[in-house]
């Protein structure tokens, strides 16, 4: 059972599992189990190039980040399980918990969080009754997002990046990430506002 489990190795997905990683330390979270699935075949990242985010190298490729994002978690927060090589097919509500199956496993997870790419191919069974036209797409796209409540889908489930109802821009989407991150180590530590900073 995963206290939570991300769906998708994109922008919003590692940087939510950064964050959720680096509370390892603190009480409210040391036991917590925590993983992602590393799908990354479809990310935009894969065809993109970064000359305008701070922080990032001009030339920066997307494609590099997905790489150097996953050598990061396995790096740092080595207690993140990186699933790899697999496709997420279904998340279904049961009880108080969620079953998530992929084209190879079966998880079940207290919290999901959903970071895959807002294209109308989204093919995950158990989210049809939450997918609508996205707000911040132009209409000929046919983007989608999962409606939600600041990041907040259904109980125990979240919804991060441009499937959030976001614009398609890594900074932004690495921020739902980790807002959503931020949100749930508040629900972890009784509701008190949480955020982990790194300091000199």
């Amino acid at each position: 059972m995963y206290d939570v489990l991300i769906i998708g190795g994109g922008a919003a997905g590692m940087s939510c599992a950064l964050v959720l990683g680096s509370a390892k330390s603190k009480p409210f979270a040391e036991d917590k189990h925590i993983g992602i699935v590393m799908h990354q075949r479809t990310s935009h990242l894969q065809s993109a190039l970064f000359n305008n985010v701070l922080g990032l190298t001009p030339g920066t490729l997307g494609s590099d980040i997905l790489e150097s994002g996953r050598a990061q978690l396995e790096h740092l927060y080595p207690h993140v399980d990186l699933i790899e090589n697999e496709k997420v097919s279904s998340i279904i509500k049961s009880s108080d918990y969620f079953v998530i199956t992929t084209n190879k496993s079966v998880y079940t997870s207290k919290v999901v969080v959903i970071t895959v790419g807002y294209t109308k191919l989204l093919t995950i069974k158990g989210l049809e009754n939450y997918i609508e036209p996205h707000p911040r797409a132009n209409l000929e796209k046919e983007r989608i997002w999962l409606k939600n409540d600041d990041h907040l889908v259904d109980h125990g489930l979240y919804v991060a990046g441009t499937l959030a109802g976001w614009r398609s821009q890594f900074a932004i989407a690495s921020g739902s990430g980790a807002q959503v991150a931020t949100d749930i180590l508040t629900l972890w530590n009784n509701g008190k506002h949480t955020k982990i900073h790194d300091k000199l």
